[in-house]
């Protein structure tokens, strides 16, 4: 008997699972608007600065992979490495500080750990940009430490 029941029941529960149907998700293009862009400058002592277009709520990691900057992000943004080390100007850090957002003591361990560590270093997957960084320069460290794997570089998802 429970057999019977259950091949009758099968078929209207599954119906609603094989149908086709529209999904929204949230995306991180949303914030993506004209009034929302700006510019920020990353620089590496071994090469020429290079401007690039970021917008308010992108972090540092995502506008480089994004532009096809060299700052690994071997954790993907998660703040598991020091990889996407970057070293800010003495306003912009002090800036951040005043607004309430500086390191976290996750971040400050990873960053003991970075390559090149200076006064102003932080972590570009924790900087969530603001109108108030248009213009402003990242300075990357000639080289990183990468404890997970040495010439993995992740793609953005």
């Amino acid at each position: 008997m429970f057999a019977r029941h259950l091949s009758l029941t099968l078929p209207r529960l599954s119906r609603p699972l094989l149908r086709p149907t529209l999904r929204h998700h949230n995306t991180a293009s949303d914030h993506m608007t004209p009034d929302n862009r700006m510019a920020i400058i990353f620089h590496k002592d071994t090469t020429e600065p290079i401007k690039v277009d970021a917008y308010v709520g992108d972090t540092i990691l995502q506008v480089a992979h994004r532009h096809d900057i060299e700052l690994e992000g071997a954790c993907e943004g998660v703040c598991a490495c020091s990889t996407c080390h970057c070293i800010l100007s003495d306003k912009l850090y002090e800036l951040l500080e005043e607004d309430g957002k500086e390191a976290s003591e996750d971040e400050e361990d990873m960053l003991d750990m970075a390559f090149g560590l200076e006064e102003n270093s932080r972590l570009g997957c924790q900087i969530i940009l603001t109108k108030e960084m248009d213009g402003e320069v990242f300075r990357q460290p000639f080289a990183t430490r990468n404890f997970y794997v040495d010439g993995h570089v992740p793609k953005p998802h």
